[in-house]
């Protein structure tokens, strides 16, 4: 009866254990695809913070400029579009706020918030990876989030 009780144990901590780590990984993508967005918008590059917006997210902020989803993106007002900006490459520059710096990332299945200075994002998992399908908002207490940019 021990043994069995023991077994079942290092059995239950094992899945534990590989159920973490997914969920960690899951969190590190999440960020990166975070950290790659708010990188392209700070650098001025409205085709690449737009190739990482979810496809309705893209199409609404297309529809709500003339001149489409590149220049309508950096036009958003954004926190993160003002801070450094540099004209440089989509990478996070040194000092910049990282998504996953702080563990701010939180997976739930296919939807994803992260969390960087004075912003919140939110993912969903596509075929294609992790896409925002908000960004620029902000918590209203128990109302829903408020955000600059959603599809």
């Amino acid at each position: 009866m021990r043994r069995a009780v023991l077994v079942v144990g290092v059995v239950g901590m094992g899945l534990v254990a590989a159920l973490t780590g997914c969920a960690s990984g899951q969190e590190a993508g999440v960020a990166s695809a975070a950290d790659r967005f708010v990188a392209a918008v700070r650098g001025g590059q409205g085709e690449a913070a737009c190739a990482l917006l979810a496809p309705d997210t893209a199409e609404a902020v297309a529809s709500d400029e003339e001149t489409g989803c590149a220049a309508a993106i950096l036009k958003a007002d954004l926190p993160e579009g003002k801070a450094g900006s540099s004209g440089g490459s989509a990478e996070p520059s040194e000092g910049a706020p990282s998504a996953g710096a702080d563990g701010a990332a939180q997976v739930w299945g296919r939807e994803a918030q992260v969390r960087v200075a004075g912003d919140t994002l939110f993912l969903h998992r596509f075929s294609k990876g992790w896409l925002v399908r908000a960004a620029g908002c902000t918590s209203q207490g128990e109302k829903p989030y408020r955000c600059k940019v959603e599809g």
